[in-house]
This record gives structure tokens, sequence and C-alpha cells, in this order.
């Protein structure tokens, strides 16, 4: 499904609703919903296991607005005082959507409209936007090529391993995070991270275009080491990729992805369906079982051997924290230049 269709599902949509004595636009847009996410497994696990069996049956068509999350967070706010907007539903991580809540981008959800609402994991509850699925950041590597496992971030700068270090590079701020602890910082500062990026470029770190690159990189063994979320390596090694992983000394990084309704959300009915069926229990094991994500919601049980995975022992979950949403805010732009600017230039 493309946006080129998207004129003739309306007249179609109108006919019906005029046959319906409704006003022909409202009907319209009631058959939609536009969200705006990744592509590549994220977007297909979406197809395959909201949009398709429980979005579609309800009548309503899904048109995934499919791009990295800086294009989508640069919408939302070139759109924040358009009468309409062009996305109902948006995903992203969970700064991303801070930054986007402190800009006036985001409605404030009306959990009264969720019948799934209860269901969510305490701790994970913001006013702007539900939870839908949530990982650590750990350290992957390739058990053949590193035979002593690492410890910590700070293994990554090992000149051993020189060459074999891989980024995604849509995932510049948590690797921005992974080096700044390395060099003594924190999850409020970020400092330290361009002197250790630098000294990692030195030592002919690879950067990759996305997640799946980074995926085929591993796999050929082009690089055997790479700071990724636990449940992409989860994934990964399903694919029969060889990885294991270390949750780092340092400190655990929380990701929690994430969907909101724009506050000028054209069809705000279907962009609550459309969050109310994330949050089902069998959407939230799909996920985890394919892609390795923890639930946010109560009542999804794993299977025991997924969940022994997936799921941290009690000194991990010590180390986890969520990010400094209001710090990252505040840098982001200065995270974003240097990497862009320096380290990969």
């Amino acid at each position: 499904m493309t946006f080129s269709r998207r004129g003739t599902l309306a007249a179609g949509a109108a006919l019906a609703s005029a046959a319906a004595g409704l006003p022909g636009l409202a009907r319209a847009q009631g058959r939609q919903v536009v969200v705006g996410t990744w592509g590549g497994d994220y977007g297909e696990l979406l197809r395959q296991n909201i949009d398709m069996p429980l979005i579609a049956p309800q009548g309503i068509e899904v048109l995934q607005d499919v791009a990295n999350a800086d294009p989508r967070k640069t919408k939302l706010l070139a759109e924040r005082q358009a009468r309409r907007g062009t996305m109902d539903v948006a995903c992203l991580s969970d700064t991303d959507m801070h930054m986007m809540a402190q800009q006036n981008a985001l409605d404030t959800l009306d959990m009264g409209r969720l019948s799934r609402s209860g269901s969510i994991v305490a701790g994970l509850r913001k006013p702007y936007a539900i939870p839908h699925i949530y990982s650590a950041l750990v350290l992957l590597y390739n058990p053949d090529k590193v035979t002593t496992p690492p410890k910590s971030f700070a293994d990554m700068w090992d000149p051993k391993y020189r060459g074999r270090v891989g980024f995604s590079d849509i995932l510049y701020s948590t690797n921005t995070f992974a080096a700044a602890v390395a060099g003594g910082g924190s999850f409020s500062d970020y400092g330290p991270a361009r002197d250790k990026l630098m000294a990692l470029r030195s030592l002919d770190a690879k950067v990759y275009p996305s997640n799946e690159a980074l995926a085929a990189a591993l796999k050929g063994e082009e690089v055997w080491m790479a700071p990724m979320w636990l449940a992409r390596g989860f994934m990964w090694q399903k694919a029969g990729i060889p990885l294991r992983h270390v949750v780092p000394s340092e400190a655990a990084y929380a990701i929690v992805f994430e969907a909101a309704v724009p506050r000028n959300s054209r069809n705000k009915d279907q962009a609550y369906a459309y969050l109310d069926a994330m949050l089902k229990p069998e959407a939230q094991t799909a996920f985890a079982d394919r892609m390795g994500y923890l639930p946010t919601v109560t009542d999804a049980s794993l299977p025991p051997e997924i969940a022994r995975q997936i799921s941290l022992t009690e000194a991990e979950q010590a180390r986890l924290r969520a990010p400094d949403y209001d710090y990252l805010l505040r840098a982001h732009t200065d995270i974003l230049d240097f990497w862009n600017k320096q380290f990969k230039a």
C-alpha cells in the first residue's frame, strides 16, 4: 500500500458514506490510519501482527509512512501548526518521543479511549504515549572471534579489535552514550564521548547505514563487536548469526519504543484503535518471539525459553536505567552534529 492510492481510497469511501447518509469526508477518513514507523523488521512485524490480524478486520486501512526517526521527527515539528497532519500514529523511541512531547507535537492521551490502558506496566506509563516494546542496550560479540567475553563498553577500544567494531548509524545517540560511559561520563554527561569516539575512529571502527546492514556485517564477520539492543541480538541469533551479549559493567541503557497520536491527526478514532491493538497480548508476544523485545503489558506471558534469553538478571536490572530525557533534549543537536561532522567525516 502506498500513498498514491489515497485519492482512490478516499473517493471510494466517500461514495460509500453518501449511501449511508454520512458526511463523505468523515467516512473516507474513517477507513484508514497513517502510521509513521520504521521499515525493515519493525514495519513488517507491524503488518503481520497488528495491521492485518487486528486492524484490517475493523475495516481500517493501514498506510505505513516509512522513514527513519529523524525525518519523522522533522515532519511532526514541521506540521505542528497545520490544521491537519499527515500521520495519525507516530512511532518513536522513548527519547525521541520525549523531545516531540516537549515541542507540543503530541496529544495528551485520553486513556478512557484505550481499553487496554489498565494493562500497561506501571513504570512505563506516560501521558503522551503508550509503550509498545522495550529492551536494554548491550554489547554484542561474536564468540568465535572474541574468545574472551567482554565485560564493558570499554572493551571496544582494545587494539586487538581494530577494524572489527561496528555501529548502526541510526543509533548515533545510543552509540555516543556507550562511548561516554566508557570514558567516565554518565547518563547526564556525554562529554567524554568525543575523545573516545575519535580514538575509536583511529581504530577503524565501521558505521553501517541501518540495523539490518550491521547485522549483515556481523554475519559476514566484517565486524565482531557492536553496541545494540538485546532484542536485536536475540533476533539475529535466531537468524543464525553467531552472537552472544553482555550487559556492560558501566551501565545498562533502557530503550522503550512508543507510539503516540500527533495533535493534528486526521483520524483519531482509528489512531486509538491502533494503539489499543499494539497493547494486545498476542501482538506483544509476537514481537517478543520474533524480535526479542519484552512486553509492556502485564497480561502477556512469554514462553520460558524466550523469557530466559531476553530477560535480565537481578544484577543486570540493577544497572538498567532510563535515559536522562531532559539532558538529551538539550544535547541532541550537538550529539548529532559531532557524529556526522567529525566522527563520520
